[in-house]
Formats: structure tokens, C-alpha cells, sequence
């Protein structure tokens, strides 16, 4: 197994999108997992541009991911319009109530299970942030989560360690 502690330093410091995203493109074509997803968390973590472990920082990230994921996909780039407009008409907070809410799972929320990112689900980030949401929304985010075979204790842990 080869020693990866060089580009993955290279990830963790970097300030460039560009230069993450090729480490990232990289890290695919050769096959190498935990490069690849080390980029892409990094990534999303600096296109978020609120403060670290807010709620609109957190959710940023999810959105962010979700539009990578699409983008990768397409091979073009895909911004999730709808969803940043109802962001500017109701907020965030009540834009993953809305997520956790509904009936079936969003496409984003799916794929970002089928890709191992189910910390970046909305759902996920209800539970991060569960002070500020009632407990019904806490409660449809906790099943649907559990649902999709998600460790929510395992969720709740990483939260705490913080």
C-alpha cells in the first residue's frame, strides 16, 4: 500500500479549488480512494464560505458536494438553482426542514448515501445542529437516516468530538 501522507498534506493546506480538483481528478483515474475523498471533503469545505460548524457553513458544504457529485456526472457544471433560490426566499434552516420533511428522500440525499457521504446529507446536518430544530424534524431526519443505513449514533459521536 503506498504511502499517500505527502498529497494528503497537500490537500489538507491548500487554498485552491483548481489544484484540489485535480488532485481530486488524479486520484480517480489512478484509483487511490482516500486521496480522492480527502479532496473532495476539502473542497467542499472551502466553497463553503460561512463560519466552521455553522449551520449555513455545514449546509453549504452539503450543497456544494451535491453540485460536484452533478458536475463529475454531467461533465459540465451544474449549480442547483432551485434549491439556492428557496434558500434566498425561506432560509436555510427551514430549506432542510423542508428536506427532512418530505415524504420520499431528495435525489441529492440519495446520492450522497450511495456515495458514502451521509454526513453531508441534510438529514445529517439536522442532527449536528439539533438544538435548533424541533424534535419531529430531528426525529424524520434520525429514521430517514437510519433508513438508509446510516450509523446515526456514529453521526452524533463525530458531532461531539468537535
Amino acid at each position: 500500500m503506498a504511502d499517500h501522507s505527502k498529497v494528503l498534506g497537500i490537500i489538507a493546506n491548500s487554498t485552491d479549488a483548481g489544484q484540489i480538483r485535480c488532485i481530486r481528478d488524479n486520484a480517480t483515474r489512478l484509483g487511490v480512494p482516500s486521496v480522492e475523498d480527502a479532496a473532495f471533503r476539502r473542497l467542499v469545505e472551502m466553497l463553503a464560505q460561512h463560519a466552521p460548524d455553522s449551520i449555513e457553513h455545514d449546509f453549504w458544504k452539503t450543497i456544494h458536494a451535491f453540485e460536484e457529485i452533478l458536475s463529475d456526472e454531467r461533465s459540465k457544471t451544474v449549480r442547483l438553482a432551485r434549491t439556492r433560490q428557496k434558500v434566498v426566499r425561506v432560509g436555510v434552516k427551514q430549506t432542510l426542514i423542508d428536506f427532512a420533511m418530505k415524504k420520499t428522500p431528495t435525489t441529492g440525499f440519495k446520492k450522497l448515501i450511495e456515495l458514502g457521504h451521509g454526513d453531508l446529507t441534510g438529514e445529517a446536518l439536522i442532527l449536528k445542529h439539533g438544538h435548533t430544530f424541533a424534535a419531529d424534524v430531528r426525529e424524520a431526519a434520525r429514521r430517514r437516516l437510519g433508513n438508509a443505513g446510516v450509523d446515526v449514533a456514529g453521526l452524533q459521536l463525530q458531532k461531539s468530538r468537535k
